[in-house]
């Protein structure tokens, strides 16, 4: 039974979170999903603070979101963003983080990208 303020993916969010935590040697990498954009971060939970973040509005990927077509592919780049930023930090492992939303679409490109970018998962 849902809470009335509870929307079924925080429910999900919840559920994920009590099982996945990141530390400074493995970051936790959780993504956000809006209508139009994709953000992502790595979190260190130990600390509560955020080590590197990329979303699809960041300046760095003005000219490239600019030529890509779809979310899909937008997505990936903010993925491979991410990794760039997290590789200039000395980090090259993290736990992935859905935030409830399905491994798919738009969230599994992100981790894709990531991939890709040289960050294991």
């Amino acid at each position: 039974m849902f809470l009335k303020n509870t929307t079924h993916r925080a429910t999900k969010k919840a559920r994920i979170r009590r099982k996945i935590s990141g530390t400074a040697e493995r970051p936790r990498l959780t993504v956000f999903r809006s209508a139009n954009q994709m953000y992502a971060q790595l979190i260190d939970d130990i600390k509560g603070t955020t080590l590197v973040e990329a979303s699809s509005l960041s300046k760095e990927l003005a000219e490239e979101l600019k030529s890509s077509k779809g979310k899909i592919s937008k997505s990936k780049a903010v993925g491979k963003l991410l990794a760039k930023k997290a590789i200039e930090k000395g980090i090259t492992v993290a736990v992935f983080d859905r935030s409830g939303y399905r491994y798919h679409g738009r969230v599994q490109a992100v981790a894709e990208g990531t991939r890709e970018g040289g960050v294991k998962l």
